[in-house]
């Protein structure tokens, strides 16, 4: 068996490289193989007494289309991304997880209990007991676990660092007790859980299934506990575009009401008509009965149900898009999608603070910027956190270089597609 001085010199000799090609994006390796390296050095300082670890990597994800069609039973496109988390990881025999995570302080959690604990809620530790315990539940196996993890997934991006982490957390028990037997779509659902019941957020499935299956992904999500998943090879850069992720550097904070309230509104539509979620609803009784929804529910609700119904079949029609390489329809779509957002959906910047509007100028700026070559939109959840741009590659690093003399050095992040989600990393993993 290779000791970690054996992993590192075969990660310094290029020997993963085949590996982190397919993972990062071209240019990239050598920052790749001193990330892994500084992850070893990491772990073998901080357990000693471990054996050799093991490797492993989950993506973030980057929403395509269907924004906040999911929590309804809706349709999504979404797609994993290069940024990701990695992990050196191993057994122990102590039955607790002994974690190490860049920037954070070492935490233990103790296996022996696996119940929701209150003093937990929002912290990483909810997140691998539920895990854990959602696990046991199963009827899978779980152990302790030594684990050292560093992060490329931006927080508060957009691009789901929990649901990276879930993924992450995720695969090293199915790999490490499991023998990899856990598929990815269990791994999302088990992710969501966690999240859920203990982290304490009530996401729909969009994140998890788009960081554990990888590439891209159109979901349906008619029956949440059977997801149809619908994977598709598709890459931006074979049609000549750039993807960027650009933080306009908003206020994360006190944004709970304001996503609560989406999922709110809408179900008070479906409620008008008996039902739980506006997917249960014919889109043809919601325009008929529009009159008298005034008068029962409020017009932001409308509005929002509005997008939903118009942005469920959108992202059906993005996903064929893909299917067929149709890149203007593509990119004629996903303007649609971010008008929607902005006009019906209303979730470019939070209603508590109108005179702060960061995202608002971001699009302002990016739209004057690609002269209609180009498209962008809100992305992700929304209310001040990032936009997505679509560049064509001719002016991809002009366009960054005047979009950040707005929104700040550094604040865009060029994006690729990756074709899987969460993995053990070996000389073998393709």
């Amino acid at each position: 068996m290779k000791n970690i001085s054996d992993v590192l010199h075969t990660l310094s000799q290029g020997g993963y490289d085949p590996v982190f090609s397919k993972l990062y994006r071209a240019g990239t390796l050598e920052h790749h193989r001193s990330r892994y390296c500084r992850l070893l050095e990491n772990f073998a300082q901080t357990f000693p007494d471990s054996e050799t670890p093991r490797l492993f990597s989950a993506p973030g994800r980057t929403e395509i289309s269907g924004n906040h069609t999911d929590h309804q039973r809706g349709c999504v496109v979404a797609a994993s991304i290069n940024l990701d988390m990695i992990a050196a990881a191993s057994k122990n025999n102590l039955n607790r997880v002994r974690i190490l995570s860049e920037g954070f302080p070492f935490q233990e959690i103790d296996l022996n209990d696996l119940s929701i604990c209150e003093d937990e809620i929002n912290t990483t530790p909810a997140l691998i007991r539920g895990t854990a315990a959602t696990f046991h539940e199963m009827g899978y196996h779980i152990g302790g676990i030594d684990i050292c993890v560093s992060s490329e997934v931006l927080g508060g991006s957009g691009l789901s660092s929990s649901a990276a982490f879930e993924v992450l957390i995720g695969t090293v028990f199915s790999c490490l007790y499991n023998d990899g037997a856990l598929d990815p779509v269990l791994i999302a659902q088990i992710g969501q859980i966690a999240e859920n019941k203990y982290f304490g957020k009530p996401s729909g499935l969009l994140d998890q299934m788009a960081c554990s299956v990888g590439g891209f992904v159109s979901i349906d999500f008619f029956d949440p506990a059977h997801p149809r998943v619908e994977k598709t090879d598709f890459s931006f850069s074979s049609c000549g575009y750039t993807m960027y992720i650009v933080d306009v550097k908003g206020d994360h904070s006190d944004l709970t009401a304001e996503y609560a309230a989406i999922p709110s509104e809408m179900k008070s539509i479906a409620a008008y008509f008996g039902k739980e979620y506006l997917r249960q609803v014919p889109m043809a009784d919601f325009y008929a009965n529009l009159s008298d929804l005034r008068k029962q529910t409020n017009d932001r609700a409308l509005l929002r149900a509005h997008h939903f119904f118009t942005e469920n079949l959108r992202a059906q029609e993005v996903a064929q898009a893909l299917k067929d390489k149709d890149m203007p329809l593509f990119l004629n779509l996903c303007q649609a999608s971010g008008r929607s957002s902005y006009m019906f959906l209303q979730n470019i910047y939070p209603s508590f603070n109108p005179l702060s509007q960061p995202a608002s100028v971001a699009l302002m700026t990016a739209e004057h910027l690609l002269h209609g070559r180009g498209v962008c939109r809100i992305h992700g959840g929304g209310f001040g956190g990032t936009i997505q741009v679509f560049v064509p590659d001719d002016m991809a690093e002009e366009f960054a270089a005047e979009m950040e003399k707005v929104t700040g050095e550094g604040s865009c992040h060029l994006l690729s597609i990756r074709p899987c989600g969460g993995i053990e990393i070996t000389e073998e993993s393709f």
